[in-house]
């Protein structure tokens, strides 16, 4: 969702049009933004006030105009300083948060505060109660039905699921005031709840996916662990595909102006995060496990290995329940590695028991290096040197590190699912592994990886004509976004001048071609 609200603006802004970015503040955005003006609206059933403030993006780009909304009650979570993890009421405390977020977003819209306004686009379960009050909401319904709303669903999994009520996390006592039907809101198996991702799927009037074949797999009932679809909404799905509703448009990637690091520095900027995170006390409890692995990192350095398979991730059941689940699957690729020298490091943090696994692995076999904290240049050394760069993703809205590992000319092995699937194209630009049900994925996950790594050894001018048609691959923002604005937003796409100039070249050397 980040790369998308980041980079999407961008190409909009391109074309000429404005574009406003609206976040909460999370007790701290606001703190060098300029004051605009305060809010006033009812939540809970009682008199509140929000404040707006305007900030200052990472790099000023023209059109583009960074908001958040400030208010005591928006703090920062324990989950990547955004969300809070309720473990025995998921989504208590972000729900609070985001119905806040949302009525005071609504009033802003309602006094002008972005001035005139064509297009409201929401993402994922947070924001899609400012539909509801589109809908119901006494204050909001005039100003908001005006203005076309476009709903993106990044990870269908998380559905902010809270009670009609009896709850201080639920709609009725967000809003006491307000009537509804419950029927048009319910979730389809919790029928005493609202279904926050359901609201945005039934009452956008577009709803887009981050890749085609996404779109397809959530339109079917899911099966866990073989098949992850619709979660208990594909007939909401199938409903909007029917209406004309539902598309899927591939995120992108960007192929210039994006940092670089220099290779051959993955084992020094290794050693220099794993130091740095020693010397942070917040994470004293990982020091003992920093340590062990700075020695796995030397050791590298003194021996350098013949192959490396990365990868990058928050450790979650998406992208690492294979391991999981069986942990004999790792264990198998780590003992194929060694036969050829080879090593597996993966730089992620995340759930408590998937880090524990990891480390566990990490003390038993010297081939597996487990980077557990967050550094942005050992990320990017692993994008640019390791070998093969491994997905197994359970499900994948889309995927981005696939992208930025093939802009590299890096292989990509990738479990065939919904992004992945859109973009790794077996044998030529990477390698897939797939089956019908979990065992048979599993099976096949070990024989491709175990033909890859007889490729990379055996029969390297195949391994490069598959590295280069690799980095070939451009999957732009540029062609995304002219689909959100025919797609999605249904207005004409005002085409920037470099790309008129570059459509220009292009024919003027066409016609040269044919005269010659």
């Amino acid at each position: 969702m980040g790369d998308v609200v980041r980079d999407i603006p961008r190409h909009i802004a391109e074309s000429g049009d404005s574009v406003h970015v609206l976040t909460p503040a999370y007790g701290r955005l606001h703190k060098k933004g300029a004051f605009l003006q305060e809010l006033h609206f009812i939540y809970r059933g009682q008199p509140t006030t929000a404040f707006l403030y305007e900030v200052q993006g990472k790099r000023p780009v023209a059109n583009i105009k960074h908001y958040v909304i400030d208010h005591p009650d928006i703090k920062s979570g324990n989950i990547a300083d955004i969300y809070m993890n309720d473990f025995t009421q998921p989504f208590f405390t972000d729900a609070c948060t985001f119905s806040l977020f949302c009525v005071a977003a609504a009033e802003a819209i309602k006094e002008d505060a972005f001035k005139k306004l064509d297009i409201v686009h929401l993402h994922d379960w947070h924001t899609s109660l400012m539909l509801f009050l589109r809908r119901y909401h006494y204050d909001y319904k005039d100003p908001l039905e005006k203005i076309r709303f476009v709903y993106s669903i990044h990870n269908l999994a998380i559905q902010g699921i809270r009670p009609f009520d009896g709850n201080y996390s639920s709609l009725k006592a967000f809003f006491p005031y307000v009537d509804y039907n419950e029927e048009e809101l319910k979730d389809p198996r919790y029928p005493d709840c609202i279904n926050l991702m359901a609201l945005g799927i039934r009452f956008a009037d577009t709803v887009h996916t981050v890749s085609d074949s996404y779109k397809e797999n959530i339109q079917q009932p899911s099966n866990f662990p073989h098949f992850i679809g619709g979660e208990g909404l594909e007939e909401d799905l199938k409903n909007a595909q029917e209406e004309d509703r539902l598309f899927g448009i591939l995120n992108g990637c960007n192929y210039k102006n994006y940092t670089t690091v220099r290779r051959g520095k993955l084992y020094p900027h290794a050693l220099r995060a794993l130091l740095a995170g020693m010397e942070d006390q917040e994470k004293a409890y990982k020091h003992e496990f920093l340590r062990h692995t700075s020695e796995k990192v030397i050791a590298l350095v003194e021996k350098k290995p013949a192959f490396i398979c990365s990868s990058v991730a928050r450790l979650t059941e998406q992208k690492f329940y294979f391991f999981k689940e069986d942990p004999a699957l790792l264990e198998s690729m780590l003992r194929r590695l060694k036969k050829d020298n080879g090593v597996y490091i993966l730089l992620g943090t995340g759930a408590p028991d998937y880090e524990e696994l990891f480390r566990s692995f990490s003390y038993a076999h010297e081939n597996f290096i487990f980077i557990n904290i967050q550094s942005e240049e050992v990320i990017d050394s692993l994008y640019l040197e390791s070998n093969v760069y491994l997905m197994p993703s359970l499900f994948e809205p889309c995927g981005i590190s696939q992208m930025l590992a093939m802009r590299n000319g890096q292989p990509c092995m990738v479990h065939n699912t919904g992004g992945l699937k859109d973009t790794v194209i077996h044998n030529k630009t990477g390698f897939v592994f797939g089956g019908e049900t979990f065992e048979e994925k599993k099976i096949n996950f070990m024989q491709v990886f175990d033909a890859l790594l007889i490729l990379f050894f055996e029969n390297k001018d195949k391994w490069r004509a598959i590295s280069r048609e690799a980095k070939k691959q451009k999957f732009t923002w540029q062609s995304s976004v002219k689909l959100y604005y025919s797609l999605l937003y249904k207005i004409t796409y005002n085409v920037p001048q470099t790309e008129k100039s570059k459509a220009r070249r292009t024919k003027k050397n066409t016609d040269e071609n044919v005269m010659k």
